[in-house]
């Protein structure tokens, strides 16, 4: 097979050294018109020609991004990352798998050895600290030791994968946040492998991916099995996107930063409808906007909708990896390979894309957003009354409608990120008496006793306030401004309000250091912003308990409190339980809201707060210019920073240096272990994939209805003693208190297969009782999910799942397809499919069925208490081939009908002949060692 077919592998020369790469100038030589083809489908180009095989990636796939059009097409497009960023949380049952499979590679009597990621996987430790302290010197440390109380065993397995397998590095707990460190230190840009020049490209098990889209990578978020398939070197399918064009103009005005731009495009770009699409920026705006502010907007991707927010390489991109300790030998490759490869910014009027977005940076005003979705912006001088009407008249009513698929995806996918950990259980001083309650202007107040202080609780007070989140910690001038804000408000003599729990969490060490030599950091930390740990903490929902007497009040009497963040999602109940209102926002609003202790307030007009003397003190009277911040950047930015920083990344503190781990490329399984577990897909797999067959007598374990997200089917958050995992975990001798989350235990599949379509919101039409139940058929008993599967099971009886459209929605996770096949579910038929999902149920083996169009278990008459039969699987199974099914009801009566199967290409169908893609991977390894 001609491995270059379209003879374009070229070669070029830097400082004495050669290397080739694949040419998309050759092809534009040829007649093909790449110089109108949006950038980042020009990545998607080169990496189908440099990955061609014949067989996962094929001339047609080439054919279809050479000719690519505006509007896009249904055609699938493979993409083969260069690397793979993982966080904890999603990355444990990645790193079981991967385990698993040396496992039985071992028992087959093969070189376990030889199981590694066939591409680089960075992992970094970040979504498991939580603040329990704040407000202290001692916190950081207090949380780190928390942090590895909760996760001891979860940190020795993953440190022991950093010393087995090759390719595979894990930054330890407290040294940042995976995409920050991703966008400082892991991106290249360009990449060198083996003498050959590409664009540095990846994946990433978690949504926020796309900052580093920033920095000119093409990236984006998937679940663990599509990460999964790229660490093994298999192809990820997506459809061919649209690219709209997102025209920037003018420039930031004084008293606007980068959040309120990024929080204006959220909401410009929901209005425009840019699901499942990519986004590409360019104009003359893009000129005055630095690589931390392109990564801010990158980064909030998801909350816009679309795939990635590209921006291509330019002067910007390489003035950012010169500051961040970039080597000049690197950044002179970068250079030169995409001005001789047509991927420099460039020409950009020539591209025609699917659409244009035009936006005016000029008229960017200091904005928020919220209560509960990230693009629902807020002007700053519109925020008081907006709330007010919120509170009054709009907070009572479903605020988000079901029905709307956009919101549906991005509600479910923050979960499988590891959000809403539970709270913590650290001891505080009780609680004083609350003394007073009344009610004035609609708005009920609370006074509160507190040692020696006596303060009024509110509808509409501040409870957080929590610099936190990639999003804008990544970016130096507004976490500098945020240090003037606090250092302006010490020198007019107010302090943050005592009822507000406040915290500093960024996303790298780089920040502290700059702040301690701005010497702004005592000035966080005199209001009480001091350093609570490196990592995701309010962004994802572990925020810690409120202080007791807060907690109280408002659960006594039912207060609307806030909170503010400079985060990406603030979705309801995801930031804290009791906190009802969360608004996005810089850093620096994060701190003058801190300081008015509400939001009900008009910091454009009203003051903040008063001085000792009671003389009223101003928003504009400490907020610094735009001067004063660049100023101090250029003193305390410096390459030697991240060196320094970047340097000891992969060390971690004492606690993780004396972290014991077994010895040996084969992990030692404990049995009795709650969190780690060998995965039970591979043991005693046979050496030939086994004939596929027909699937006989099946009966339906859930009959369900439309847009069943990822989130109803995968569990997710806490769950109690009641639940089937609950009552796993109290026969295994584990308390309630130490349950952890679902996502602290996706590495023991008993626990998660117990609590797949156990949601409490799903709703079955087989059982009565809303929640993860059904009907066991034969005997018409109404139990769990999971028991009724059991049963099923020991009767050797194959499961079926019905439902309606959208089946699949929302986040990549893979443990809805895991659950799935662990539970006996051979099928599920659907009306149509979330593409990931399907994917992810073929990568598992259960085969996604789609009745033909018009058809529905309603039309048929079918209601999901008969036996199914289906049949064509066993022989001559191609492509989307329509299949038999045949449904026999209790009165014996047969309704026959077609559906289509979806395994929509050739590699489809392997994957799901073998039982799923890791079986596919694990026989080709094992087929390999033979020869």
């Amino acid at each position: 097979m001609e491995k270059d077919p379209y003879k374009v592998k070229r070669k070029i020369s830097l400082e004495g050294n050669t290397f080739t790469y694949y040419s998309l100038t050759e092809l534009q030589d040829q007649g093909y018109k790449i110089d109108k083809i949006p950038f980042s489908i020009r990545i998607l180009l080169e990496n189908v020609l440099r990955n061609f095989d014949g067989f996962a990636i094929t001339k047609e796939h080439i054919e279809t991004l050479l000719n690519w059009q505006p509007q896009g097409s249904d055609k699938d497009v493979p993409f083969k990352p260069a690397r793979v960023l993982m966080q904890d949380f999603t990355g444990v049952p990645a790193v079981v798998d991967i385990a698993s499979l040396r496992a039985e590679v071992a028992r087959k009597g093969g070189n376990p050895e030889s199981i590694n990621p066939l591409v680089p996987v960075d992992l970094v430790i970040d979504h498991s600290v939580q603040v329990d302290y704040f407000g202290t010197n001692y916190s950081y440390e207090r949380n780190m030791e928390k942090e590895y109380d909760r996760n001891k065993e979860r940190y020795q397995f993953l440190k022991w994968a950093q010393k087995s397998f090759n390719n595979f590095s894990v930054v330890p707990p407290g040294m940042g946040i995976c995409h920050q460190v991703n966008l400082e230190y892991f991106s290249k840009a360009v990449i060198e492998r083996d003498g050959e020049l590409f664009p540095d490209t990846l994946v990433g098990t978690d949504s926020h991916t796309p900052m580093v889209n920033g920095i000119g990578v093409v990236a984006w978020g998937v679940g663990g099995i599509e990460a999964e398939a790229a660490i093994l070197g298999q192809p990820i399918y997506f459809i061919t996107p649209e690219v709209i064009g997102l025209k920037l103009t003018g420039k930031l005005p004084l008293g606007s930063t980068a959040t309120d731009l990024v929080l204006t495009i959220a909401n410009l770009l929901r209005k425009q409808g840019v699901v499942g699409k990519f986004v590409e920026v360019f104009g003359p705006g893009l000129d005055h906007l630095s690589v931390p502010d392109r990564a801010t907007i990158g980064n909030m991707s998801p909350e816009f909708g679309c795939t990635i927010t590209y921006f291509p390489i330019d002067d910007k991109t390489l003035e950012y990896m010169r500051k961040s300790n970039r080597s000049e030998k690197h950044i002179s490759l970068v250079e030169k390979y995409c001005k001789t490869n047509m991927l420099w910014r460039e020409n950009e009027n020539k591209i025609i894309y699917s659409d244009v977005v035009e936006l005016d940076v000029s008229t960017i005003e200091p904005t928020v957003a919220g209560p509960k979705r990230p693009q629902d912006k807020i002007l700053l001088r519109n925020f008081k009354p907006t709330f007010i009407n919120l509170l009054d008249h709009s907070f009572e009513r479903e605020y988000i409608e079901q029905k709307d698929r956009e919101t549906l995806n991005s509600l479910a996918r923050w979960k499988s990120e590891g959000g809403n950990q539970p709270e913590s259980k650290v001891s505080q001083q009780p609680h004083k008496a609350v003394v007073e309650t009344k009610e004035k202007d609609g708005l009920k107040t609370v006074w509160i006793n507190e040692g020696d202080d006596k303060f009024m609780l509110s509808d509409g007070s501040v409870v957080i306030a929590a610099i936190t989140s990639c999003t804008n910690t990544s970016n130096p001038f507004v976490m500098i401004g945020a240090g003037l804000v606090a250092k302006k408000a010490r020198e007019h003599g107010i302090d943050v309000k005592p009822w507000v729990k406040t915290s500093l969490a960024p996303g790298s060490k780089v920040v502290t250091d700059y702040l301690n030599k701005a010497d702004l950091m005592k000035d966080l930390e005199a209001l009480q912003f001091h350093l609570v740990g490196y990592g995701c903490t309010s962004c994802i929902g572990n925020s810690g308990p409120l202080p007791p007497a807060i907690a109280k009040a408002v659960d006594d009497h039912d207060l609307v409190v806030c909170s503010v963040l400079s985060g990406n999602r603030n979705f309801e109940a995801r930031v804290h339980s009791q906190v009802k209102m969360n608004f996005l926002m810089s850093p620096m609003l994060v701190v003058a809201y801190a300081i008015a202790g509400r939001v009900d307030i008009d910091l454009t007009k009203d003051p903040i707060s008063y001085d000792k003397n009671g003389l009223p003190v101003y928003l504009k009277d400490i907020w610094p210019s735009d001067d004063e911040i660049n100023e101090i950047l250029s003193r305390v930015l410096s390459p030697k920073d991240f060196a320094k920083n970047y340097g000891e990344i992969f060390e971690g503190n004492e606690i993780w240096k004396n972290l014991e781990i077994p010895e040996g490329q084969l992990y030692r399984w404990n049995k009795d272990s709650t969190y780690i577990k060998e995965i039970p897909f591979f043991r005693n797999i046979s050496a030939e994939a086994p004939p596929l067959e027909d699937i006989q007598n099946a009966r339906a374990l859930l009959v369900l209805g439309d847009s069943i997200t990822t989130d109803h089917i995968s569990p997710a958050g806490a769950f109690d003693e009641h639940s089937a995992a609950g009552k796993y975990l109290i026969s295994r001798g584990v308390k309630k208190e130490d349950f952890n989350s679902y996502g602290s235990r996706r590495g023991n599949d008993e626990v998660m297969v117990r609590g797949t379509f156990a949601n409490v919101r799903i709703k079955n039409k087989l059982a009565e009782k809303e929640g993860g139940y059904t009907r066991y058929l034969p005997t018409k008993e109404e139990m769990s999910v999971y028991e009724a599967a059991q049963n099923y099971k020991a009767a050797k009886t194959p499961l079926i799942v019905l439902t309606g459209k959208e089946y699949g929605s929302g986040s990549s996770r893979d443990w809805a397809a895991k659950g799935t096949f662990l539970l006996g579910i051979k099928t599920v038929l659907a009306e149509s499919y979330e593409r990931i999902h399907r994917s992810n149920l073929v990568g598992l083996g259960v085969l996604p069925l789609q009745y033909k169009e018009g058809d529905s278990a309603a039309k048929l008459g079918i209601n999901g208490t008969e036996t199914f039969t289906i049949t064509g699987i066993a022989k001559d199974i191609t492509p989307m081939k329509e299949v038999k099914v045949m449904a026999r009801n209790e009165k014996g009566e047969e309704i026959k009908f077609g559906a289509i199967a979806r395994l929509d290409s050739l590699i489809d169908i392997e994957y799901y002949r073998h039982g799923g893609i890791l079986q596919y991977v694990l026989r080709q390894f094992l087929e390999n060692e033979k020869q």
